[in-house]
């Protein structure tokens, strides 16, 4: 997390201003990646307060020592009863508020309970922290790349051990494993997917084993200091088809395409018509996901890369790009990549086995 308290200062300051154009006088932050952002603080199970001119963490004494050690801008407060009981306790002392704002992410029952108990009217309010957390600062950009290293170097060690007849399962046990002895952590659960199984795009690993002539579907990454990493990348094991060859191909040239567009001011949804057009005009049927999603704290972050995003980018957005072809009962290709947004242009973060030819591992 970071550690320089200025940045944190900042965060905390746009939030505050959002929060004014909401004409609200406090928030209450549920969502634990958005906790984690205005506090530093990563443990579960606690909620923050952000008024004006204070910071509440409310948590319990599981967490309070951590919370003193990772929280410098932060009030401590240690419930001894409810979330909802403690929350309101704090209200009761702050009387000048009138409206509190509420991430519309909590649970309708919750909400109903914070408004029977709370001294002044609430309202929910949407995506308030993460429209502020779409702008990566440079602590969240160093802690982006350090994932993905790790992440790639993993993957690296991982092909080196590929035998046929390897399970799925076994294969993101390994990959899980060397992130872990990384220090990081998956940021999701790792998809392997060998032949027909990659043309699901979230098929989980099963015991499915590798043979001699099949392709394979990484997708993955690392979660490194509370931030995460995303790639897809994929490969032939014996030989290549000249069918698995051109919608590879097809899928690193629509890749390409969208990408060469990117920088800041651009709708999204445009990124992604580029990409699609190059699919079809192949004859191969595109994607029905969207082309690419933010990553940081949480692995799908604003801004959604999408035919029906209403979004544009911005400079500090930090995004993949993930085109992918699924052809049912023969493979699924997809390639991933995550990408900084600047003004001028974009920065491609991850490199790891990417050329114009299928990568074939030699068993």
């Amino acid at each position: 997390m970071v550690s320089d308290t200025s940045i944190l200062k900042d965060r905390i300051r746009n939030v505050r201003a959002k929060l004014q154009s909401e004409k609200a006088d406090a928030l209450i932050v549920t969502v634990d990646s958005n906790v984690s952002y205005l506090s530093m603080f990563t443990g579960d199970d606690s909620w923050l307060i952000l008024t004006a001119g204070q910071v509440f963490l409310v948590t319990d004494s599981r967490y309070t020592l951590q919370a003193k050690n990772q929280c410098p801008a932060c009030k401590i407060y240690q419930r001894k009863g409810s979330m909802i009981d403690a929350v309101a306790d704090i209200f009761k002392k702050l009387p000048k508020i009138k409206t509190i704002a509420v991430e519309d992410r909590i649970e309708l029952a919750v909400f109903k309970m914070l408004r029977k108990k709370l001294p002044a009217r609430i309202k929910p309010v949407k995506n308030l922290v993460q429209s502020v957390r779409q702008i990566k600062d440079p602590s969240e950009i160093a802690a982006i790349k350090k994932a993905i290293d790790i992440s790639q170097k993993s993957l690296a060690k991982v092909l080196s051990k590929i035998r046929v007849g390897v399970s799925e399962s076994t294969l993101a046990a390994m990959l899980d494993f060397e992130m872990k002895k990384a220090g990081a952590n998956p940021a999701f659960e790792t998809i392997v997917a060998f032949g027909n199984n990659s043309a699901m795009p979230h098929h989980r690993p099963s015991a499915t084993k590798l043979k001699k002539v099949d392709t394979i579907l990484f997708d993955f990454g690392a979660k490194f200091n509370g931030y995460c990493a995303d790639l897809t990348r994929c490969f032939a094991t014996g030989r290549v088809t000249d069918f698995y060859a051109k919608v590879y191909k097809t899928v690193l040239d629509a890749q390409t395409a969208a990408i060469n567009i990117l920088k800041s001011d651009i709708k999204a949804k445009a990124a992604d018509a580029a990409a699609k057009e190059i699919i079809k005009a192949a004859k191969l049927p595109p994607y029905g996901h969207g082309l690419g999603h933010g990553i940081g704290l949480d692995v799908h972050e604003q801004p959604a890369v999408s035919v029906i995003s209403k979004a544009s980018l911005q400079g500090g957005n930090v995004i993949t790009v993930e085109p992918a072809i699924y052809l049912d009962g023969k493979f699924g290709v997809r390639i991933e990549d995550d990408v900084l947004i600047t003004e001028s242009g974009c920065e491609i973060l991850t490199s790891l086995l990417k050329s114009d030819e299928v990568p074939l591992l030699k068993l």
